[in-house]
């Protein structure tokens, strides 16, 4: 069903957003889409929202120029943010629940107009941008907690994607088994597997 739902929407350019518990495989179903979609051989960037600490995602999502980064004297004059290296590609955003407010507020705007300042920048950079986002959390219960803009979970529920656990799906394990004796092999350089 996951694989109907991701050939029907991939070829859209609605944003998707991808439910699931951590280590479900959302970003496996986000390169999936990407990989069927229009945008297939443009560039898919990836970025984990929970990783990046506060002080450093909004120069990860929008760059900066004229020195204006976070860094010493030793800093590049200029960086690309995500938004603008997924320019004519797919972003993803994975994690998307555990962004700031204040991130949130600059997201939103950057989705509405297809356009942000860079940080330090005078004059906005227009992309044209794919987004998948994904989390592990319950979003609506984080709006009510007022962790999360109610706005932008609209703007990026544009269609819903979940993501059943393992445990759910317990049929699927052989075939990762299967990739995995297959992956490792290679890797390693052994005689290929097979468990009965």
């Amino acid at each position: 069903a996951l694989r109907q739902q991701i050939k029907l929407m991939a070829p859209t350019n609605g944003r998707v957003l991808i439910y699931g518990e951590s280590g479900a495989g959302k970003e496996l179903v986000a390169r999936s889409m990407h990989a069927e979609s229009l945008r297939r051989d443009r560039v898919f960037v990836e970025l984990n929202c929970a990783a990046i600490p506060e002080d450093f995602i909004e120069t990860e999502l929008f760059g900066y120029r004229h020195g204006a980064g976070p860094g010493g004297p030793n800093q590049p004059t200029e960086k690309r943010g995500t938004f603008e290296r997924a320019d004519g590609g797919t972003l993803f955003l994975d994690e998307v629940g555990d962004m700031s407010l204040k991130t949130q507020a600059k997201v939103l705007r950057a989705l509405d107009e297809q356009r942000f300042y860079p940080v330090g920048a005078s004059t906005p950079t227009h992309v044209d941008v794919r987004v998948i986002a994904a989390t592990n959390k319950d979003l609506e219960e984080e709006i009510a907690r007022g962790n999360f803009r109610e706005d932008l979970f609209y703007r990026l529920n544009v269609i819903p994607f979940f993501v059943p656990p393992l445990r759910d799906r317990k049929e699927d394990i052989l075939l990762l088994v299967k990739e995995f004796l297959q992956e490792f092999g290679a890797q390693y350089g052994r005689p290929r597997v097979e468990i009965s």
